[in-house]
């Protein structure tokens, strides 16, 4: 039997920080499990042919000082700073992000009816509850004609939920929200202000995303690759990995999916049980093409509200970074957000992606797909309905009082981005030795929302 001080599963960021900042802090052993051949987890990226495609669009927000300080030493130059371009097409037409400040250029009736939506509002504020539902929410913040328009039905799509079971708390720096004269503005000219938290990216010159937890990897000599996870025994402390048999730990940090992890774990009190039952997910199938035409597109990604694009976002690749496509061609990442267990015919599929590309303009009638991967992320994105926050916290609570922390976005059962995740890791390392890794400013997304 092999025996760790702490034991890490999943080589994604979440895990690889963890164990990069251990190995800062102290003399603890550790291991980190990956059940891949390769780290990364959903950071990672694939070949196929001569094109490389990420799982969906991931694009580095730096804002905390030492996680930038960290990304950027880790890449050493191997970074591009971009400015957004990013828009939304709905009725016939594109309009600069976010759709709440930029309503110019929408037919004239639709601009009419967001702005006196959102006027209304200002005269006539609605009052909303201490926890309010989204809808409720997203009516008194922009009112009905913005909320109609672009808030209802690309939440509807993305989310597969009635939005009034989703609560607030996943919007944090998500979500803009506009003064009302930016909103009046921004109806009357093409403004060109951004707001949000990701007004500027970050994304590798060359590797695409895989770039990251590689250079993360490459300080994490304990990285363990090919070792899936067959069972943890919450009470004994050990866990049964492919490659590696039994394994003894002290502490354990877990960045998988938290139903994943508490599938093969145990043993459960019935309360830890009843509140995995109770966690809810979408899952992403991201459809990724390669055109055989350069440039066909200037922005970086674009979002579609309307039922009848079966998608609700699509970026292009290429444009982040020119390695990721051969000359003389572009590739784009598509998502499409489905319940669990929903069947979903591929072929049939990638028939209306690329046949609703082509409505809205993104590919010409003569344009070919010449390469094409499917990739489907399970449990891509964290349903917050009311259930969520009371459920993470009685697993938490339980975990934690067996030596176990669940971090990140899978993790941590929350919507995160990439220097978030990376920055979950360096705290939970902290809280293992006792010790502080470096300066950070706590990010606004939260962690784990424990109560």
């Amino acid at each position: 039997m092999i025996k760790t001080d702490v034991l890490v599963l999943g080589g994604g960021l979440a895990g690889l920080s963890t164990a990069y900042h251990l190995g800062r802090l102290g003399s603890l052993g550790v291991i980190v499990a990956e059940k891949e051949n390769k780290p990364g987890g959903r950071a990672a990226t694939e070949r196929k042919g001569r094109f490389l495609f990420d799982h969906t669009g991931h694009l580095l927000h730096l804002h905390d000082p030492y996680g930038k300080g960290l990304i950027l030493d880790l890449l050493k130059g191997n970074l591009a700073l971009h400015e957004r371009s990013s828009w939304i097409h709905s009725q016939g037409a594109d309009t600069r992000y976010p759709f709440q400040a930029n309503t110019f250029g929408l037919p004239r009736e639709a601009v009419a009816d967001c702005v006196a939506g959102a006027a209304r509002n200002l005269y006539r504020p609605r009052t909303l509850g201490a926890s309010p539902s989204f809808k409720d929410w997203s009516l008194a913040a922009f009112g009905e004609g913005i909320s109609r328009r672009f808030m209802f039905p690309y939440n509807e799509k993305l989310w597969r939920t009635p939005l009034d079971r989703l609560t607030t708390e996943w919007q944090g720096r998500f979500l803009p929200r506009p003064k009302p004269e930016e909103v009046l503005y921004g109806a009357l000219v093409d403004q060109k202000r951004f707001f949000g938290y990701n007004a500027h990216f970050r994304y590798p010159v060359r590797g695409g995303c895989q770039a990251l937890p590689d250079a993360l990897a490459a300080r994490v000599p304990a990285l363990r690759l090919g070792c899936k996870v067959v069972a943890v025994d919450l009470a004994e402390k050990t866990a049964v990995l492919e490659g590696l048999g039994e394994v003894r730990y002290e502490r354990l940090v877990n960045t998988m999916p938290l139903p994943d992890f508490l599938d093969l774990a145990g043993p459960l009190p019935p309360a830890v049980r009843a509140a995995r039952a109770r966690l809810r997910w979408v899952d992403v199938h991201n459809l990724n093409i390669g055109v055989g035409r350069a440039n066909i597109s200037e922005r970086h990604w674009i979002y579609f509200p309307e039922d009848r694009f079966p998608f609700y976002r699509a970026g292009f690749v290429s444009n982040f970074a020119a390695d990721m496509a051969p000359k003389g061609t572009s590739s784009l990442y598509i998502e499409v957000s489905r319940r669990p267990g929903e069947a979903v015919d591929h072929a049939v599929l990638e028939r209306q992606c690329v046949s609703g590309l082509r409505r809205a303009g993104v590919l010409k009638a003569s344009d070919r797909v010449v390469e094409k991967l499917w990739i489907v992320i399970k449990k891509g994105y964290v349903v917050y309905d009311r259930a969520r926050t009371p459920a993470v916290n009685a697993v938490m609570a339980h975990l934690r009082s067996r030596g176990v922390w669940s971090i990140g976005r899978w993790g941590g059962w929350k919507y995160s981005f990439m220097e978030e995740t990376i920055l979950d890791g360096k705290r939970c390392a902290e809280e293992i030795s006792g010790r502080k890794a470096g300066r950070s400013r706590r990010s606004e997304a939260p962690l784990v929302a424990l109560k």
